[in-house]
């Protein structure tokens, strides 16, 4: 009968690989190695067999901080791009009446009723209400 393999001498595959080197990337980043240390320590990964071996690569670096997820405003979902999509529509219609509005004033040399607010508040009002009841929004976290 033979023996279990220890874990440190467990083979690694190249998605484990990538993640070290993701791992000396950020190190490298915040500035905890040089770049001709990152990349000897790179060339260290890919040639690594066992978990132990990529274990003594990053031995000496600190925990690195989490790395800040970009926070997306609309999810990924049919109704998050039908938002995103109505947001743009919204913004461009918005933008494009405040500016001939704007313009108008300024050559007659008075000031306009501000009729783009008619054309720009009550459709953003209901887009806002879709986000706060949850259309197309992201998924909370923690």
């Amino acid at each position: 009968m033979s023996e279990p393999v220890r874990p440190e001498d467990m083979r690694i595959s190249d998605a484990e690989r990538n993640e070290v080197q993701d791992r000396l990337r950020r190190a490298h980043d915040v500035g905890q190695l040089d770049l001709g240390e990152f990349d000897e320590r790179v060339r260290s990964v890919w040639a690594a067999r066992t978990r132990g071996e990529l274990a003594r690569i990053t031995a000496d670096l600190p925990v690195p901080p989490p790395e800040r997820g970009h926070r997306t405003v609309f999810s990924d979902t049919g109704g998050g791009v039908t938002m995103r999509v109505l947001t743009i529509v919204w913004g461009s219609l918005a933008a494009v009446n405040f500016v001939v509005w704007g313009l108008i004033a300024v050559s007659t040399g008075h000031f306009l009723y501000p009729w783009w607010i008619w054309v720009a508040v009550p459709p953003g009002v209901a887009l806002a209400v879709l986000y706060v009841a949850g259309i197309g929004r992201p998924p909370r976290s923690g």
